[in-house]
């Protein structure tokens, strides 16, 4: 799934590529990935309406409308967003010019959003996990899944202090924590394996018995691997490709995500491989002691 590195990497290249473009229409053959309206009255409602801005909020993204309207989407598992322009063959979407669109993980294609100046913007996902809504200013604010997000691990608010005060009583192992939506969004599987590596903690460490140079090492990688994943373009080791249909450059970076058996590239012990909350979680035995 797409991590806070990934959405802020496809929000920040959506913003340089179609903002203050105007929809003119919307295709899909997956009208069970538009949650909210039904179909027609989402095709009635996003034509004519310009986009004015465009924003990220935990793992949502969120394009700010004309007319006081939100398009929210949320890549979920295997989606990512396209800018681009595309041609019907053989029932099949294809890209026009040749390049990174015609990366195979760029063409599950199951909504195209045509814009004004010939460009369209797809969503390609595999699974089809994904979700579209079309909101009112008043039901975005009201809306339960942004409400109780937890702070940004990114924004200035998100002191060390912060921090400390949101695990310092969590039971529960480390990685779990960092990974719960509703105390800091944006951190997955990936990333949280990442800066838990560089930050030398155990991922099975209960969150309560970290001291405190430990937590304070977390926090600032926290904000390190974030922000050289989104320099980088974020991790494309799976399904997530950027708008442009490049992959991201972050996996050269990657030191424990995946490497199980592999060796530790600072003490050379063999990369191990665990499950937390059923999700696979990768660590060095050696340089994170339990």
């Amino acid at each position: 799934m797409p991590e806070l590195p990934e959405v802020e990497t496809t929000v920040l290249d959506l913003k340089r590529k179609v903002l203050k473009r105007t929809f003119l229409d919307i295709w899909t053959d997956a009208p069970k990935l538009i949650k909210k309206p039904n179909l027609e009255e989402f095709k009635r409602e996003i034509k004519g309406k310009k986009i004015q801005d465009i924003k990220r909020k935990g793992k949502f993204i969120i394009f700010y409308l004309s007319g006081d309207k939100r398009l929210l989407i949320h890549q979920k598992l295997t989606g990512h967003l396209l800018v681009g322009q595309w041609k019907k063959e053989n029932e099949e979407w294809v890209p026009v010019k040749k390049g990174p669109l015609e990366d195979p993980m760029n063409k599950f294609i199951h909504i195209i959003f045509f814009l004004d100046n010939g460009l369209m913007i797809a969503f390609s996902d595999l699974r089809k996990f994904g979700r579209v809504e079309l909101l009112t200013k008043k039901e975005l604010e009201n809306l339960k899944d942004l409400k109780e997000l937890g702070p940004d691990p990114l924004d200035k608010n998100f002191t060390f202090d912060r921090f400390k005060q949101i695990i310092q009583n969590q039971k529960r192992k480390i990685k779990a924590v960092l990974m719960d939506q509703k105390l800091i969004s944006g951190i997955g599987n990936i990333y949280s394996d990442e800066i838990l590596f560089r930050a030398g903690v155990h991922p099975f460490k209960p969150a309560n018995t970290l001291q405190e140079r430990e937590i304070r090492k977390i926090y600032r990688n926290i904000k390190s691997v974030l922000k050289k994943a989104i320099k980088l373009g974020g991790e494309s080791i799976s399904d997530y490709r950027r708008p442009d249909g490049r992959k991201g450059g972050f996996d050269k970076e990657r030191k424990v995500y995946r490497r199980e058996g592999m060796p530790c590239y600072v003490c050379g012990t063999k990369i191990e491989r665990g499950k937390i909350n059923s999700r696979s979680t990768y660590f060095c035995p050696k340089c994170q002691k339990l």
